[in-house]
């Protein structure tokens, strides 16, 4: 095993280790054997993981459909694939503030995009993924009452630190679609200016030139997507919708089988708050945080706790671990083989 290879077999096991580690303490500490009674595996039960199943390949389907579609067909489905597969893994294995996206540029570079062609796709599917937190979260606080949203839970001090946690992750979110909004879309020689004036102030001129590569490839990336037409829009937001929608109802099956009395809409308005917090875990792919923010977070929707926690543990298998293993068995033969673009 060289040593790209080794070093990505042990950032796969470290946050493994983590999840493992946290979801034993949250065993040893809530869990009651009992839960398992009270977990009935019938035909409901049994559908519903098939559905959360196929949620979970609804995901991959829209970033796939996506990959496709941003490249203009030149990359075949299968080759899309592995692109959303090595970056769910780079997900998995890295701290959630950084996130698979960034390495995009590498994997579509391996797969015979050029290096600048990749940063131009990757910067605009940034902005898509942005753009759908930004436009469904007001549709979510419309539609459900904050107090439902953010959970009633009996640890009041953690419910109102997730909202808070929630709405200044939001707003940094809102800030930066409005920066790739205006350098992709709207106005990108203005904030080419503005910015360069910006990072000229003495304490930032050390980050000059990386500002002024960001504004070049936001350039670059304004002038391919002015010639795309609306049905390429139409299409590549659906992929992106659809995909975030297939995360949320992973956990909606497993409710709809373990615990139907919970309110589907404020389970699935539930999820884009987790996900939105986990945006700053410090942690592998939210290893750890994820299981503990579930459990509690779910806990006023769920009679019981160690129920909550086997569910939390089923979700993370099918939205976590399952990237995890994939990847490492598709990493070797990847990494191993020559890419198929010059740089």
């Amino acid at each position: 095993m060289n040593a790209q290879l080794k070093s990505t077999f042990i950032k796969a096991v470290v946050p493994a280790v983590i999840g493992i580690a946290v979801v034993i303490w949250l065993f040893m500490d809530d869990f009651n054997p009992k839960a398992w009674d009270l977990l009935q595996i019938n035909g409901r039960t049994i559908a519903a993981f098939l559905l959360a199943l196929v949620f979970v390949a609804g995901r991959d389907l829209g970033l796939t459909w996506r990959f496709r579609t941003i490249c203009d067909g030149s990359l075949s489905w299968r080759r899309a694939l592995k692109v959303d597969i090595m970056c769910a893994f780079t997900s998995a294995i890295t701290p959630s503030a950084v996130g698979g996206s960034a390495l995009a540029v590498f994997y579509l570079n391996r797969e015979g995009i050029s290096v600048g062609r990749a940063t131009t796709l990757t910067l605009t599917t940034l902005l898509l993924d942005e753009m759908f937190f930004v436009i469904f979260c007001p549709l979510l606080v419309l539609i459900l009452p904050v107090r439902e949203l953010f959970g009633t839970g009996q640890d009041e001090l953690l419910m109102k630190s997730v909202e808070v946690v929630f709405w200044v992750v939001y707003a940094g979110i809102v800030i930066w679609s409005a920066i790739l909004f205006t350098g992709i879309i709207a106005k990108p020689e203005w904030l080419e200016k503005l910015i360069l004036k910006l990072f000229n102030l003495r304490w930032l001129r050390r980050w000059q030139k990386g500002a002024q590569d960001m504004m070049n490839n936001m350039k670059t990336t304004s002038a391919w997507v002015k010639n795309r037409s609306r049905r390429w829009w139409l299409e590549v937001f659906c992929a992106t919708t659809l995909s975030w929608f297939s995360r949320y109802f992973v956990v909606n099956s497993l409710f709809w089988g373990f615990v139907p009395a919970a309110s589907g809409l404020l389970v699935f308005g539930r999820q884009f708050v987790v996900w939105v917090v986990l945006m700053i875990s410090p942690t592998p792919g939210g290893s750890g945080v994820s299981e503990w923010l579930f459990t509690t977070y779910y806990g006023d929707l769920i009679s019981n706790l160690s129920v909550a926690l086997v569910i939390a543990t089923i979700w993370r298998l099918l939205s976590y671990y399952i990237y995890l293993f994939t990847g490492v068995c598709l990493a070797p033969s990847y990494f191993r083989k020559n890419k198929n673009a010059t740089d």
